[in-house]
């Protein structure tokens, strides 16, 4: 046991030992550890100094250099600014010896002025003096010679202007319209406001009279048309400015006279097959009209109302034919012209569609026309040439002008349209009171049926140079205020005579 414990004793001591001489060198290591810290510190503080030094040493050259740099600019600049400064104070010196000399110049000049106004006014005192005019009565009478050259310088313009356009376009329209009218040609029918109605006997007329007259009535009440019953032997006249109902009352009465059943009854019925008979007829003709032409695509309802023109007449010409007319010679004057022809052979069929309701709605045909055209969806190209047919309305396009000329070329050729004998008297009559109305007029004569007005001018008034701008302005209001079929050629004569006697 001693032994045991002497031994733990010295374990005990010997560890002890170990672990101070453990400690001592740790302590020794880390020591160590530390100094070499210490010692890279400081060097690493060193070498930031240097870089630091070094850095602040590169900032302050650039500073310098920059701020050299800034001052030469500056010094340029302020070296610039005294250049320039300079040079105004040169300008302004300059400026000021000019508008020095420029006032200098200009009380000359207005001292010029003033002797100039004297020198006008004397001389003006001695035109006055000399001439015997005052300066108005001499402006007066220039403004009077000027007047005169220059109503002889435009009616000159005038006429060169007119010949220069007859030479360019004379012989080509000449061409084309002369070629559109060869090429085409149609029958006139001429139609009145009465129709008549062939009778097997005198007692046919009893008959159709009824007791008390109740078969006349009653027809002329279907019909809306009035039955003329005279001493003309084995004829009725029926009479409307309808036609569509006249020819209703006509096929009617024929098949009544046939029939020979004749009473109300039998009249009613017998209206109405020929309502659906002329209806059908009217189909037909439009639908003809438009094989006729080639025009397709036309609205069913709108080749109705075209066939209404089969029984249409103006002036005495038939308004279908007439539109089928135009509507070919449109069509050929657009192939001479080198266009389509379609637009202006179907503008040319429906240019007077108007006509075929102007019986039954209010405003004129033109303007019917453009209504019925717009409603079943016509272009408006079509819609305007319509409307523009008659110059109601400006022509904005060729297809307008050409639809003008085929209507006019239609309704112009001899034979076709004729006019009762009280209106062509008072269309003679209001061309020669236009022509009157103007001053330096003596006399006027309407000649070749209208077609022409000879003008006779008082020569004392009207010289050779006023004639030509007073025969336009004539034309210009013949074309404004009178309605006639073709051209009116206005013809003015200015003559001197001179009379003596031999004794």
């Amino acid at each position: 046991m001693v032994c045991l414990g002497i031994g733990i004793m010295l374990g005990i001591i010997y560890r002890k030992r170990i672990a101070e001489a453990t400690i001592g060198s740790a302590e020794d290591k880390a020591k160590q550890i530390v100094n070499e810290a210490i010692k890279l510190a400081e060097t690493k503080q060193k070498e930031a100094l240097i870089e630091a030094k070094d850095e602040i040493h590169r900032l302050r050259t650039e500073a310098d250099r920059e701020i050299r740099e800034r001052r030469n600019e500056v010094q340029r600049l302020e070296k610039k600014l005294n250049q320039k400064e300079d040079i105004l104070d040169k300008r302004s010196e300059l400026y000021d010896q000019k508008e020095n000399t420029l006032s200098t110049k200009l009380r000359e000049v207005e001292a010029l002025q003033k002797e100039v106004e004297d020198i006008k006014l004397g001389q003006r005192a001695v035109l006055e003096r000399i001439s015997g005019f005052t300066a108005d009565q001499a402006k007066a009478q220039l403004i009077a010679e000027l007047e005169g050259t220059l109503a002889h310088e435009s009616a000159r313009l005038i006429q060169d202007n007119e010949q220069r356009t007859k030479e360019n376009a004379e012989s080509m329209a000449k061409e084309i319209i002369c070629t559109a009218i060869q090429r085409y040609a149609s029958d006139y029918v001429a139609e009145t406001t009465v129709s008549s109605v062939a009778l097997p006997n005198d007692e046919m007329k009893g008959r159709i009279i009824g007791r008390e007259g109740r078969n006349i009535r009653t027809l002329e009440q279907l019909t809306g048309v009035d039955l003329i019953i005279d001493d003309t032997p084995e004829t009725i006249t029926i009479s409307s400015f309808d036609v569509v109902r006249r020819e209703v009352a006509r096929i009617a009465l024929e098949k009544l006279i046939q029939d020979g059943r004749i009473h109300p009854t039998r009249i009613g019925d017998m209206v109405e097959k020929a309502q659906k008979e002329v209806d059908q007829v009217i189909r037909k003709e439009g639908e003809n009209a438009v094989y006729l032409t080639g025009v397709h695509g036309i609205h069913p309802e709108l080749v109705k109302i075209l066939g209404r023109l089969r029984y249409r007449t103006s002036f005495g010409q038939n308004v279908l034919k007439h539109s089928i007319e135009v509507s070919h010679i449109a069509g050929l004057i657009a192939s001479e012209l080198g266009i389509d022809p379609a637009p202006a052979k179907r503008a040319g069929l429906l240019h007077d569609i108007g006509k075929a309701l102007d019986q039954e709605k209010e405003g004129s045909h033109v303007s019917i026309g453009v209504e019925e055209a717009k409603r079943f969806k016509e272009h408006d190209n079509i819609v305007h040439a319509i409307a523009a047919h008659h110059g109601d309305v400006e022509a904005k396009s060729l297809l307008d002008v050409i639809i003008q000329a085929a209507d006019a070329i239609s309704a112009a050729r001899p034979g076709a349209r004729r006019e009762d004998i009280e209106s062509y008297i008072k269309r003679l009559e209001k061309l020669e009171s236009i022509a009157n109305d103007f001053s330096g007029v003596e006399r006027t004569y309407a000649i070749q049926a209208g077609r022409e007005i000879r003008v006779m001018v008082r020569p004392e008034e009207i010289s050779d140079d006023q004639m030509v701008i007073l025969a336009r302005d004539i034309a210009n209001r013949i074309e404004s205020e009178l309605e006639y079929p073709g051209q009116i050629k206005v013809n003015l004569i200015r003559e001197n005579r001179v009379v003596e006697y031999a004794k």
